[in-house]
């Protein structure tokens, strides 16, 4: 039996990230039950879904990464995706090696991802090239979102903003509201269904009746999070009741 060591950075206000990667680990735990996992997180103060606000704390992932160096995790993942994508196409790289960089500096070889560029990974890993999105954002940081993900080659169809500006307030959404909010989006074009573009939307008890009911491969920033960390550990990326991405049956593209 094996406990891989999980490092999260979050936003101060994130109480999803911690609640639905475990989740997803705990069901690949009744398959697999020689892999566990833990889960050691660092946190950067944010309340506020705003421009300044997540400036502000990005300027905090150089200490947050420096925190988790000294639990010596076996990959670490920054969790807000809105956080690195306002900040221009391909930023994710750029916050990716900033942290590599820290750890490095302490000795870690703990390879890094952030949920913004695993989102970009599942997408390519699915084959899709055109995808309808689901945020809890104000419009215009969906279009920033929209934009990111269009810079990187993929075309979003349709995009819904939920228009929750407190981040606290987001987490508490209900996940089940999914279920008939994809049905506003005009799927006719899409290859794939982001059901929650947001680490801190909830939306992991919906994944799959949605994926069922749609006919779409669903996958959301949490369960992209959970295959990009899969594949950094060099484990199957299966977790049940999770959508197609989680399935075991979806490879990462070379490049990816």
């Amino acid at each position: 039996m094996t406990d891989h060591r999980i490092g999260m950075i979050v936003p101060s206000s994130n109480l999803t990230m911690e609640t639905e990667l475990p989740r997803m680990m705990r069901q690949r735990e009744s398959l697999i039950p020689e892999d566990r996992f833990v889960f050691h997180s660092s946190r950067m103060r944010m309340r506020h879904v705003t421009p300044e606000q997540l400036r502000a704390m990005n300027a905090q992932t150089g200490r947050a990464a420096l925190e988790l160096a000294d639990a010596r995790p076996d990959v670490v993942v920054t969790a807000c995706l809105v956080a690195i994508m306002a900040q221009g196409p391909g930023y994710h790289c750029t916050a990716e090696d900033e942290i590599t960089a820290v750890l490095r500096a302490e000795g870690s070889k703990a390879p890094v991802a952030s949920s913004a560029g695993a989102l970009l990974d599942g997408i390519r890993a699915l084959g899709a090239r055109r995808v309808a999105v689901v945020t809890p954002y104000m419009k215009p940081l969906t279009r920033l979102v929209a934009d990111y993900i269009e810079d990187a080659g993929v075309e979003v169809v349709d995009a819904l903003s939920l228009e929750v500006a407190d981040n606290l307030a987001v987490a508490h959404l209900d996940p089940a509201d999914l279920r008939e909010h994809w049905r506003r989006l005009d799927l006719s074009r899409a290859d794939a269904l982001v059901l929650s573009a947001c680490v801190q939307m909830p939306s992991l008890p919906s994944i799959q009746p949605v994926e069922e009911a749609s006919g779409l491969p669903v996958l959301s920033a949490a369960t992209a999070t959970a295959y990009r960390i899969l594949v950094e550990l060099g484990l199957p990326t299966v977790v049940p009741g999770a959508g197609s991405l989680l399935s075991g049956q979806v490879h990462t593209p070379a490049g990816g």
